[in-house]
């Protein structure tokens, strides 16, 4: 079962994806985490990678899906895989099926967690963070004690300029032109999923899990 993971920056899809890893014995692989395993680790193509990186430019998608199929010829992929953060672009999406089918192999499911922009602006300009002791809260779900008052070390919580909505309607729309064109991709490949990612998180997964079944 190899899986695809969509959906707007904040949408909650990274906390599927590991739901998902768990429930099924399946790895839950970022693209983020396999490029600082392989740096950390030396290789070859991690030191390819991070040519790219230092210079602050992004890694070739060729590069990226190689460093990808690396990862999942792993023992611990056998039995499938989430992928979250990979493809971002129609390009990258392309370059991994190509490489896929390759070694006859290809996506089983495309999953789209889909949370309307004014709900993520919300969700997110509501989170609040301590950054003296890393904890966070959010306004509305799990709000501190006291406000504006972290409850484990008494400093005050803070909006992180991530979470300010200007910052995220630029990369809310960064999303709509770059990787919602890929939610078209899958869909027309017949592997796309969509599920409400209003719902509660455990409904989210619960609907998830139907599908998959």
């Amino acid at each position: 079962m190899k899986i695809i993971m969509l959906g707007v920056p904040g949408a909650g899809k990274g906390t599927q994806a590991k739901m998902i890893a768990d429930k099924y014995h399946v790895p839950h692989i970022s693209t983020g985490d396999i490029f600082r395993a392989n740096i950390k680790n030396g290789t070859e193509l991690g030191m390819e990678a991070k040519k790219y990186m230092d210079q602050g430019l992004l890694v070739p998608d060729e590069l990226t899906v190689k460093i990808l199929l690396d990862r999942v010829a792993k023992n611990d992929c056998e039995n499938g895989y989430v992928l979250d953060g990979f493809p971002r672009t129609i390009p990258q999406a392309e370059v991994l099926d190509k490489a896929l089918a390759e070694i006859n192999d290809k996506i089983d499911f495309a999953i789209n967690v889909d949370v309307p922009d004014e709900n993520i602006i919300r969700r997110m300009g509501g989170r609040r963070a301590c950054l003296s002791c890393g904890a966070t809260y959010h306004v509305e779900h799990i709000p501190p004690k006291k406000e504006g008052i972290c409850d484990a070390c008494g400093k005050e919580l803070v909006l992180r300029d991530d979470d300010k909505p200007e910052t995220v309607g630029n990369r809310l729309d960064v999303y709509h032109k770059q990787t919602q064109p890929l939610i078209d991709f899958y869909n027309a490949k017949g592997i796309l999923k969509t599920v409400d990612g209003t719902a509660d998180m455990k409904d989210v997964f619960a609907a998830i899990v139907s599908i998959l079944g």
